[in-house]
């Protein structure tokens, strides 16, 4: 029964959750805490930091740790396949349909009119998550402009762009960068 109501639980979070690992955080409170109180509140709290630090989707990797918790290592596949059974049911009727209709001029027009939609939705998050790293507490000023990173997002762009630099040794000398001018400034 347990194994059920895990399944059926994170199937829940996996179906309603939309619009990425943030969305789902309310569900899984409600879930967890409040409803079936297998976590406590700050449980729940450590839960998330845990999850925000191990690669994969919080959702995906609170599913995992719950159902570890609750039922063991078969509770933890339950609960990992119930929060991913909708999107892979999803995804699979999309990608039929897809494949059955691809042809079809009218299919053809509304993929044509999605990828401008699509950049703009990446652009988006691109620059809010810019805005959030350069200016403390999103504020748009030059006094609430964190330096550091300001000079470390330019370094990496002309890094990326211009010298066309490995994005992984660009994050580090980035880190280190940002850590030697903030002890410079004593920011």
């Amino acid at each position: 029964m347990m194994l059920l109501t895990l399944f059926w639980t994170f199937f829940q979070v996996g179906l309603f959750t939309v619009g990425g690992g943030y969305a789902s955080l309310p569900i899984l409170q409600a879930q967890v805490v409040e409803k079936h109180m297998w976590l406590s509140a700050a449980e729940f709290s450590n839960l998330v930091t845990i999850a925000e630090m191990t690669p994969g989707p919080i959702a995906l990797n609170a599913a995992t740790f719950v159902g570890m918790r609750t039922a063991g290592v078969l509770g933890a596949v339950t609960a990992t396949l119930g929060c991913i059974s909708p999107s892979l049911v999803i995804v699979s009727v999309i990608a039929a349909l897809y494949r059955r209709f691809r042809s079809l001029s009218a299919m053809e027009e509304i993929l044509s009119a999605l990828r401008p939609v699509v950049v703009a939705l990446i652009a988006a998050a691109g620059l809010k998550v810019l805005i959030g790293a350069i200016f403390r507490e999103g504020a748009l000023s030059l006094s609430a402009m964190d330096i550091p990173a300001a000079v470390c997002f330019a370094a990496s762009v002309l890094l990326l762009r211009r010298a066309k630099w490995n994005p992984i040794l660009t994050m580090f000398a980035c880190g280190a960068a940002y850590t030697l001018i903030a002890l410079a400034l004593g920011a």
